[in-house]
């Protein structure tokens, strides 16, 4: 492999110093080695001085993206290396194009004069030109000093306060209601026909409410079932 001798400051930024890495060891874009790239990437950041790389964080991030590469391909995972891999390989034929960009656009730019000319002078004047309504003066003034009176949009509220207000007493007769029908119900289809958030929130506190009491329980399946309807299950059986 080829000895580097390169300064950090010499490029413009990781990707600078990959496109000078495929460059110097005449890879094709299209078809990077990538372990090969990675081993050239990781010398040359071995090689750079502390000193150098406290000011370039860019560097170290580029470094840890492609060790995580690395140790992908090492690994049985092809479809996240090759998008990986096809990801690194966008950026650089992305910033291999920005850079042709800039350099034509430099090209085109010299010879070309420039002139400039000192900063005009802007004349300002305190003098407040706008007009006013009193009304509207007031009510700034009012506001500045937290005395205004506030609008308030009452259709904000509505959906709150129309809302209906479910009971948890309610949904915990329904809840025993529904074992005594049918024993071993998923804690799920208590929540199914829930017609809002207060319903929901009532039904959950009522299941709380019967575990604590020991009314019911749940099983790590979420199959809810009756204490009592457990223990004549049990007696059957």
């Amino acid at each position: 492999m080829q000895e580097l001798t390169y300064h950090i400051q010499d490029f413009e930024g990781p990707l600078d110093l990959l496109l000078h890495l495929i460059a110097t060891h005449k890879m094709s874009l299209i078809d990077i080695r990538v372990n090969e790239l990675i081993d050239q990437y990781l010398d040359f950041i071995g090689s750079v001085g502390p000193e150098e790389l406290e000011s370039a964080s860019e560097f170290i991030e580029m470094a840890a993206r492609l060790v995580y590469l690395k140790s992908i391909a090492l690994l049985p995972r092809e479809e996240e290396k090759e998008e990986l891999t096809r990801e690194l390989t966008g950026r650089l034929i992305e910033y291999s194009l920005c850079k042709e960009a800039a350099a034509k656009l430099r090209d085109i730019s010299e010879g070309v004069n420039f002139f400039v000319r000192e900063p005009m002078q802007i004349k300002f004047s305190s003098e407040y030109s706008r007009r006013h309504e009193p009304e509207s003066i007031r009510k700034a003034f009012l506001s500045v000093q937290g005395k205004a009176p506030r609008e308030t949009d009452l259709s904000r509220f509505e959906p709150i306060v129309s809302a209906p207000v479910v009971s948890v007493s309610s949904r915990v007769v329904s809840i025993l209601g529904a074992l005594r029908r049918k024993n071993g119900r998923h804690i799920s289809d208590f929540f199914r026909n829930s017609t809002g958030r207060s319903e929901t929130v009532a039904t959950f506190l009522g299941i709380l409410e019967l575990i604590r009491d020991g009314r019911i329980e749940v099983a790590d399946d979420g199959t809810v079932t009756t204490k009592q309807g457990r223990e004549d299950s049990q007696s059957g059986q």
